[in-house]
């Protein structure tokens, strides 16, 4: 966990922000706190000028032993260096106490735009590619001279820097990697922002996640007034049923014009851009991570419901367009920074049996860093170390998804059936058929909440499979474990009397009921029956062919939708079902389809009309997710 100030606003509401970047040690050694921090480390504040004159508020954290030369360790982040201050310690320095007690030249920075830090703020800078003079500035070339003045005005260093980062953060540590100082000799991107249309944080394959995005930037989408160490304010709710408040708000054009349009440019930036245009493309990093020199390691968390997207992402366009670089991948069961922050044994109800987050901070966080930037010993570590959750063990693999991956297609049937082969369809009964009214959504979770909370990822799924506007197919008990891996293609044929539509995909595990595990454990157990989501995402139907150039649905005719869900790491167990659930709607985590084709951030409260979705499973028109699978 990184250290920041106890006051921030979270990045859940924000509200996950304060829990991932405020000095909150869970787990970790009681040790170290803000007099240990004191006594061992002196504190300096600097305005590092960039390249262009602008300057940026850097807090350095130098160790008081002068007889030794260490390395920087360092973060570059839009959410605060505070406590600002040269006499004000946080409790924590680094990534983890660990870290704190080895002893590293800290640097927190301000980024441009940011807090105490001069220019302009531009959500996801775009990268320039190609900088003719010193007025072209972006992420990489802010990360370059910080490193540089670094090396050449702050005594007893050893010449090497890293930079470490979680979720936006993690976005600067990625792209400080482009075009690299010399003396950037690693960079952990973690849960890392890429592309905020396809898949992180705001949108999932061009649909909105209403929540997350409204309570986000509704505290960070607001301009600073000036240089501040100060938060700006949130959003009120009148209600905690977040599902009732965005029913009642009508559209997304009601609640811009009656919530943010005045107050948040970014919102309305989103709100102008329904497709994914050039300004999106301007801002994903993706393209330029080639010929990195530094040593990567990527992280990520199975069920983080923020930017999976990213750590995945980031991982496998290193290694496909920069291959000779040490880059190396860490999933692990977590939720958004939950691998720095807490033990990780669990997530809502789902326990992992061990202490995940201890063993990435001791095992494979902090010597990796120490062999990169202190010459200590090469950890022996794979190319891809991934947790299985079902199993929960820690898996080894070459790399990631592993190359020998068995492929299988988990077929639809009628009467909810779902089957590994597809030797029993046929032309008959070849479809089931629901009513999606955007008037009656389905929710997203059982609870009422305002906020996009991160247990949605494993939450118990009965209260949407009870539904009449949920499909469900599902196979009969397991005979033996089947491990699922990698990510998913979802291959849907459907028709729709619509123009547009939404469809939702979940994977589920679906566990034994109570009187088996009654009979097996002697004791009744709510995890029964329990119907664990592995994986779930959403397709806005018009962007099937193209996220550029969206095209309606013809009414009632026979389409095929594809698309991909991220990846998974699962043991489908002896005795457990697999479950598929379909969907078009899943309220208010994804905003609403009107189910008409058109630009649906503008659309009016009467524009949202009921329609009829069929999904198809016959032998002409199967339905099935193609999957990689161990036995």
């Amino acid at each position: 966990m990184k250290f920041q100030n106890k006051n921030k606003i979270s990045v859940c509401l924000i509200i996950s922000i304060v829990i991932i970047f405020a000095g909150c040690n869970f787990g970790q050694s009681a040790l170290v706190d803000s007099s240990y921090v004191a006594s061992h480390y002196a504190k300096y504040e600097y305005q590092i000028p960039m390249r262009d004159g602008k300057k940026l508020f850097t807090a350095v954290y130098v160790p008081r032993d002068t007889l030794t030369e260490y390395p920087f360790l360092i973060v570059r982040t839009p959410y605060s260096v505070g406590p600002y201050g040269k006499d004000s310690y946080p409790s924590m320095l680094g990534p983890s106490t660990l870290f704190t007690m080895e002893g590293y030249i800290f640097v927190y920075q301000d980024v441009r735009g940011a807090f105490m830090s001069e220019g302009d703020y531009v959500n996801a800078r775009p990268q320039i590619a190609d900088k003719k003079n010193n007025t072209d500035v972006d992420e990489s070339s802010d990360a370059y001279d910080t490193i540089d003045w670094l090396i050449k005005n702050i005594r007893h260093n050893n010449g090497k820097a890293g930079l470490y980062g979680i979720s936006y953060p993690g976005f600067y540590a990625a792209l400080g990697l482009i075009d690299a100082h010399p003396a950037l000799k690693v960079s952990s991107p973690q849960a890392p922002v890429t592309d905020w249309f396809l898949g992180d944080d705001f949108h999932h394959n061009g649909a909105l996640f209403l929540p997350h995005a409204f309570n986000f930037l509704s505290v960070f989408g607001k301009p600073r007034k000036g240089l501040t160490t100060k938060w700006q304010s949130g959003f009120t709710y009148p209600t905690q049923d977040g599902y009732s408040f965005h029913l009642q708000t009508g559209s997304l054009k009601n609640l811009t014009e009656k919530y943010l349009q005045s107050s948040v440019p970014f919102w309305n930036e989103i709100m102008a851009h329904g497709t994914y245009d050039d300004y999106w493309k301007a801002k994903n990093p993706l393209p330029y991570f080639k010929n990195i020199a530094p040593a990567v390691m990527v992280v990520g968390g199975l069920f983080d419901a923020e930017d999976l997207y990213g750590a995945l992402n980031t991982y496998k366009t290193i290694k496909k367009q920069s291959p000779s670089t040490y880059d190396i991948l860490v999933l692990g069961p977590w939720s958004h920074g939950a691998w720095s922050r807490t033990e990780g044994d669990k997530l809502g109800d789902i326990n992992f049996q061990q202490n995940t987050g201890e063993f990435f901070r001791s095992k494979i966080e902090f010597p990796f860093y120490n062999y990169c930037l202190k010459d200590k010993a090469k950890p022996d570590l794979p190319g891809a170390y991934v947790f299985e959750s079902g199993s929960n063990v820690w898996r080894k693999y070459d790399q990631w998804p592993p190359a020998n991956l068995k492929e299988g297609q988990l077929f639809f049937y009628s009467k909810g059936k779902l089957r590994f082969d597809n030797s029993q369809l046929n032309n008959s009964d070849s479809f089931d058929e629901y009513a999606s009214d955007p008037n009656k959504p389905v929710p997203f979770s059982k609870d009422i909440r305002n906020s996009m909370h991160r247990e949605y990822m494993v939450d118990d799924q009965r209260f949407a499979s009870e539904r009449p506007d949920v499909l469900v197919y599902e196979t009969e008990e397991i005979e033996k474990d089947i491990t699922l891996m990698g990510p998913i293609e979802v291959n849907l044929y459907v028709a729709t009397t619509g123009t547009d539509a939404d469809f939702i995909v979940k994977l589920i595990d679906v566990f034994p009921d109570s009187a088996k595990e009654e009979a097996s454990n002697n004791k009744v157990t709510k995890m029964g029956g329990y119907q664990m989501m592995v994986r779930g995402d959403v397709m806005r139907g018009k962007f099937r062919n193209s996220f550029e150039k969206p095209e309606p649905f013809e009414p009632n005719k026979i389409t095929k939708v594809a698309f991909t869900l991220q990846d998974i790491n699962h043991a489908f167990r002896k005795g457990h079902r697999i479950m598929v659930q379909v969907q078009s709607s899943w309220f208010p985590l994804v905003d609403r389809n009107p189910q008409k084709f058109e630009d649906i951030y503008n659309a009016n409260p009467e524009d949202f009309q009921k329609a009829t979705q069929r999904i198809y499973h016959s032998a002409e028109y199967p339905s099935y997710l193609k999957v990689g699978m161990q036995e």
